[in-house]
């Protein structure tokens, strides 16, 4: 099958999106299919960006081809390249899904590279799986500048590649309360409408979709990590906290308000001796977060190599995953499995993506759960060693296989593309 992956973030920038689709990419490719991964690129990895070549290194057996979409020269949110203009981007893509004879197109964002790929496989009559990966809502709401008002210049970029016409969200629900959100609801409403199937990687992120009257098939499927995430952290061993020894925790992710950090750090802060916290990233909020952790117990080492943080993963004894209704499943918890890593989490829905015993749900989503959990831990370190088991024992659930997403592309194909102002009548809270 001739794929195309299409994407605003990718390598070599760091994230969780990132993480999925090359992981999603190289096991398509490792088994047989011609995959092309379209996304902004920058430095060395894109030094060819914007023209629609593809590096050569993705000619080998196995490898996913590369090809750099044009980007913005000046504007640059939160760090990453930005896919621009439009009507650039659709000419590189319509030239390469005709020249590679693209049979799906397969998109894992809402920006402008997957917008203009909806636009050019409509007019190429050729179908569109969407992977919605996170909640654009809250997204917007915690790293745009004004939301109110940067979310309304969005959805209208949006709404001009893809019809947002007789889209409601009404606001019944905790989700949908504010103007914002509804805003940022119809936009993901608009490209699940335009797409011939929806992939989600959470339950309860699929039943928000259909609670909101998303009639496209959603289907369920967890992400994957590489095969050689595996490989680099070996065999680890189930961790066991040693008389004397200090309890290691770390947090990774992006330092932004929706990772919630700043309470990660305020449990730093309330922890007894012998607790050492060791967090992972970079963001909008470093500056914020360096300033709270100053006298605690908290190294910041900022963005490292993947190898780094695997690392990490190998030598602590408990991840701390502190967001709460943001992630559908982070990919952060799939490398703790892939590590033995007993995972402490803030929000009730991610219990869905911990293997059954290896993780420790807070009794409330505040600083104060995650320090009762860690005193207990601290008071009775032998259940870091039982939940450690349970992670090594689920490694090989979150390595990635292709078999699940080609059945998703052979159903798209026998459904036939989608217009991007479906005609279809209103059911429930889509109108």
């Amino acid at each position: 099958m001739r794929i195309a992956l299409v994407t605003d973030y990718y390598l070599p920038t760091l994230g969780g999106v990132q993480t999925a689709v090359k992981a999603l990419a190289e096991a398509l490719a490792t088994a047989g299919h011609e995959v092309t991964v379209f996304c902004p690129l920058v430095g060395s990895e894109g030094a060819q960006a914007g023209t629609g070549d593809a590096p050569a290194a993705g000619t080998a057996v196995g490898v996913p081809e590369i090809v750099g979409l044009p980007v913005s020269p000046v504007f640059r949110p939160d760090g990453y390249p930005f896919a621009w203009s439009p009507r650039r981007i659709r000419a590189v893509l319509r030239r390469e899904f005709v020249a590679r004879g693209i049979e799906v197109v397969h998109t894992h964002s809402e920006m402008m590279a997957a917008l203009a790929a909806v636009r050019t496989a409509q007019d190429l009559r050729i179908p569109v799986v969407h992977t919605m990966h996170g909640r654009i809502d809250v997204y917007t709401a915690n790293v745009l500048p004004l939301p109110a008002v940067t979310t309304v210049l969005l959805a209208f970029l949006h709404s001009r590649q893809i019809s947002h016409a007789g889209l409601r969200v009404d606001d019944d629900a905790a989700y949908t309360a504010t103007r914002t959100a509804r805003r940022m609801w119809r936009l993901m409403l608009a490209q699940s409408r335009a797409s011939a199937h929806v992939v989600v990687p959470s339950q309860h992120f699929a039943r928000k979709l259909r609670d909101r009257g998303v009639q496209t098939p959603i289907t369920v499927l967890s992400n994957g990590l590489e095969g050689e995430v595996l490989t680099a952290v070996d065999a680890p061993a189930a961790r066991v906290v040693g008389p004397g020894e200090p309890m290691r925790l770390v947090w990774v992710g992006r330092l932004s308000p929706e990772k919630r950090p700043d309470v990660m750090i305020r449990a730093a802060h309330g922890l007894s001796p012998g607790v050492v916290v060791d967090v992972y990233g970079d963001g909008v909020a470093r500056s914020a977060i360096a300033k709270a952790a100053a006298s605690a117990p908290v190294t910041l080492h900022g963005a490292v190599p993947r190898s780094e943080v695997l690392q990490a993963m190998r030598d602590a004894h408990v991840l701390v995953s502190s967001s709460v209704d943001f992630d559908n499943q982070p990919m952060v918890i799939l490398e703790a499995v892939a590590a033995g890593l007993p995972v402490l989490h803030c929000d009730p829905d991610l219990a869905e993506v911990v293997p059954d015993g290896g993780g420790f749900l807070t009794p409330t989503p505040d600083a104060d759960g995650i320090v009762a959990v860690i005193e207990r831990l601290r008071r009775d370190p032998a259940i870091i060693t039982v939940a450690s088991r349970a992670m090594l024992s689920a490694r090989a659930a979150v390595e990635q296989v292709a078999g699940p997403m080609i059945g998703v592309y052979q159903t798209a194909l026998a459904s036939g593309p989608r217009s991007t102002s479906d005609p279809r009548p209103p059911v429930g809270g889509l109108r």
